[in-house]
């Protein structure tokens, strides 16, 4: 693993860094393949409108520094790249000081064999997640605490993946992915209104429907609706598709699944 805070390489942080403090910060997580982060303008999008949200300053031109320096050290990059801003170093409180953030960019170098769908067996996770305050929702602060929990749960159960519902009954996501869920012959996605993450995936997908002329549903979906599922698959920058063959002792259909993976053509991401 390579980390650069502020295009320098670095292999600490501070005590008094916020991001360790409070989490107070965002962030994203990229695949990159050659030195191409793919999503690459959503993700700067992403962290535009997380850092206006949150009233974090910030250079992203740091980004593309970072990198370079991987480059001239004639390292291949193909990976996984996580980009974290940071307030940065401030005093005990809760009060934000006056300068800029810091864009923290770490490299983790992995070889992709291919973007195929995976298979798991998954199952609805009995934690339930709260609401999100407003100006907060859909984006990926770096406080996971939730995740972190959900997580440890779905491990207990060894499941690779989960469903997730909130406190009203509505399902949300997975634990660290979006969901789409074919249900009555249609496919929806929770509309994440008061919580949740707006992943980029997700957002491709959407936009890649819409291209091709097939309907997504952006709705709420309650625990009553579970019964009725036919297909179900998650999807995150790392795993365009992750299809459930199983959820918890029903067998699911994979062919739909298939079938929109083939017709987005999501072994194919820029």
């Amino acid at each position: 693993m390579w980390c650069f805070k502020n295009a320098q390489p670095v292999a600490s942080v501070a005590l008094q860094d916020r991001a360790f403090q409070y989490g107070d910060g965002c962030f994203s997580t990229a695949r990159i393949v050659k030195g191409q982060i793919q999503l690459v303008n959503r993700h700067y999008e992403r962290l535009n409108y997380a850092c206006q949200q949150l009233g974090l300053n910030v250079d992203l031109k740091l980004i593309e520094q970072s990198l370079k320096q991987l480059t001239y050290q004639e390292i291949a990059l193909t990976g996984t790249l996580k980009l974290l801003i940071s307030r940065g170093e401030g005093p005990r409180g809760y009060s934000v000081p006056d300068h800029n953030a810091d864009l923290y960019v770490f490299f983790y170098p992995q070889t992709y064999s291919d973007t195929a769908p995976q298979y798991v067996e998954v199952g609805l996770l009995p934690r339930r997640i709260g609401l999100t305050m407003p100006d907060m929702v859909g984006i990926k602060t770096l406080n996971r605490l939730e995740q972190v929990l959900l997580k440890q749960q779905a491990d207990q159960y060894g499941w690779a993946e989960a469903l997730v519902a909130d406190l009203n009954g509505n399902i949300v996501e997975g634990v660290s992915s979006n969901c789409f869920i074919y249900l009555n012959n249609a496919w929806i996605t929770p509309e994440l209104r008061y919580n949740g993450v707006r992943g980029l995936m997700r957002t491709e997908i959407l936009d890649r429907a819409q291209q091709a002329g097939i309907d997504i549903l952006e709705r709420q979906i309650h625990l009553d609706e579970l019964d009725q599922v036919q297909a179900l698959f998650f999807c995150n920058t790392l795993h365009p598709m992750t299809i459930a063959s199983r959820m918890h002792s029903r067998s699911l259909s994979t062919e739909a699944c298939l079938t929109l993976f083939h017709t987005l053509k999501l072994n194919q991401i820029d």
